[in-house]
C-alpha cells in the first residue's frame, strides 16, 4: 500500500509575526535620504516619551572612510578585532564584523516598541511611500518592495500620486495620504497604528507543580467552592481575552475545568517552562500568569496589575512583600520577554525570577500584600483558610 501521507521533516512551530527587524516596522520610502532620516528622527522626537523606536539605515561612505584611514581610526577593529563594545555613558555601543540577517536583527530591536527605516536600503514588512519628483525614477525600480503600503506623504507642490503607482498598489483610494511637511498629522497617524500594536492579554494558571511540600494537588484544594485553580482561572477570564490551564502532560486525565489547557513543552523546567510552553503556542500575545496556590488572591490586585501593565517592558510584576525581588508568578509577560526567556535558558538558567531582576521589567509594590500569598506546606494552609472563614 502506498503511504500517501506528507512527510514533515521539521516541527510545526507557531512563529511570531516578525517583519525583518520587528513585529511593527516601516520602511520608508521614494525620497533621499536626508528626507528619510529626518522624518524618522521627527516623528521619533515627537513620539519618544510615549514609545520606544528603533532606526535602520546605512552608511556606506562612512565605512569606507574608516577603512582608509587603516589602524588611524582608533579602532580596536581596525587592528583585527572581531568586536567591539564602548560604554558611551549615556548610551551602549556594538560594532563587529560578520553577516546580519533578519534573524539576529529581531534580537537586537527586540526592546524596541517599533522600527523606522531607510527604504532605499532595507525591505520591511510596511511601508510609507514618500512622493518625491527627484527620485519618481528611483520609486519606479524599487515597486517589488511595495508590498504593503500604509501612508503616502506629498513633498512640497505634489498634488496627486503617480499613476504607475496607483496602478501598482491595491485599493489606493484606502491609503491615506498626507504632506511631507505635516509632521503633526503624520505623528497622529503612527500614534494609531501604534495602538494596534498592543498584544492581546491571555491568562495562564500554573497548575503543573508536583505539590511536593504540600503531600497533595495544590490546584485541587478547595478555597472558593471549586478547585482552587479553576477559581483562579475565573478570576483571570475578567481581565484576558482566552484564558488556559497549564499542566504536565500525564496530569490531562486529572483536568476537567472547561478551561482550555496548554501541557509543557519544555519539560523538567516548572514555571519557567510553563511560561515558554504558553508563548510557544501563541508567540504573540502576552500572559498574565498566576501561580495556583495564591487562594487569597482578588480581582482588586489583577486589576491593578492591569491598569499599570507596561507594554514596553519586557513584564509587569509586583515586588515580593518577602523578599523585595520581582515575582514572576503574578506578573504579565510581553511577548518581547520570549526570546529573553529562551536566551537565559540557552545559558543555563531556568529561573524566572532571575529573569525579571536582569531586564527591563515595570515594577509595583501591590495595595494588598497579603493577595501575594502562596501556600506550599499544610501549615500555610490552614492558616489561609482561617482567614478565609
Amino acid at each position: 500500500m502506498q503511504n500517501t501521507s506528507t512527510h514533515q521533516k521539521h516541527a510545526n512551530i507557531t512563529r511570531p509575526a516578525y517583519g525583518q527587524f520587528h513585529r511593527w516596522e516601516w520602511a520608508v520610502i521614494g525620497t533621499s535620504c536626508g528626507k528619510i532620516k529626518q522624518l524618522a528622527f521627527d516623528l521619533i522626537d515627537r513620539l519618544g516619551s510615549d514609545f520606544r523606536f528603533g532606526y535602520v539605515d546605512a552608511d556606506h561612505r562612512s565605512a569606507d572612510a574608516e577603512e582608509s584611514k587603516g589602524k588611524d581610526a582608533g579602532s580596536a577593529m581596525a587592528y583585527g578585532a572581531g568586536m567591539e563594545y564602548t560604554d558611551k555613558i549615556t548610551h551602549h555601543r556594538f560594532e563587529f564584523k560578520g553577516a546580519m540577517e533578519k534573524f539576529q536583527y529581531r534580537w537586537w530591536f527586540n526592546e524596541q516598541d517599533a522600527v523606522l527605516i531607510n527604504g532605499n536600503h532595507f525591505r520591511a514588512e510596511r511601508q510609507i511611500v514618500v512622493i518625491d519628483p527627484k527620485k519618481e525614477d528611483s520609486l519606479k525600480r524599487k515597486l517589488d518592495r511595495l508590498t504593503n503600503v500604509e501612508l503616502i506623504l506629498l513633498t512640497e507642490n505634489v498634488k496627486e500620486v503617480y499613476p504607475f503607482l496607483q496602478d501598482h498598489l491595491e485599493d489606493v483610494s484606502n491609503i491615506p495620504v498626507m504632506k511631507l511637511s505635516d509632521r503633526a498629522r503624520i505623528a497622529e497617524w503612527l500614534t494609531e497604528q501604534m495602538a494596534h500594536a498592543r498584544p492581546p492579554l491571555y491568562g495562564l494558571v500554573l497548575a503543573g507543580g508536583k505539590s511536593r511540600r504540600m503531600g497533595r494537588d495544590k490546584g485541587a484544594i478547595d478555597f472558593h467552592g471549586k478547585p482552587q485553580r479553576e477559581h483562579a482561572a475565573d478570576l483571570l477570564t475578567h481581565f484576558c481575552e482566552q484564558t488556559f490551564l497549564s499542566c504536565r502532560p500525564e496530569q490531562l486525565k486529572d483536568i476537567d475545568s472547561g478551561y482550555p489547557v496548554i501541557t509543557d513543552s519544555f519539560i523538567e523546567l516548572g514555571p519557567f517552562g510553563a511560561i515558554l510552553s504558553a508563548f510557544r503556542e501563541f508567540p504573540d500575545a502576552a500572559w498574565l500568569v498566576i501561580a495556583t496556590d495564591l487562594p487569597l488572591l482578588d480581582q482588586t490586585t489583577l486589576a491593578q496589575l492591569t491598569a499599570k501593565r507596561n507594554v514596553s517592558k519586557t513584564a509587569t510584576a509586583f515586588n515580593s512583600p518577602v523578599n523585595k525581588f520581582p515575582e514572576p508568578l503574578i506578573a504579565i509577560w510581553e511577548p518581547r520577554s520570549y526570546p529573553v526567556l529562551l536566551q537565559f535558558l540557552a545559558q543555563g538558567y531556568s529561573c524566572p525570577r532571575k529573569a525579571l531582576i536582569n531586564s527591563d521589567v515595570e515594577l509595583l509594590d501591590a495595595a494588598n500584600p497579603d493577595a501575594l500569598m502562596n501556600v506550599n506546606h499544610p501549615e500555610e494552609l490552614q492558616r489561609v483558610r482561617k482567614l478565609l472563614s
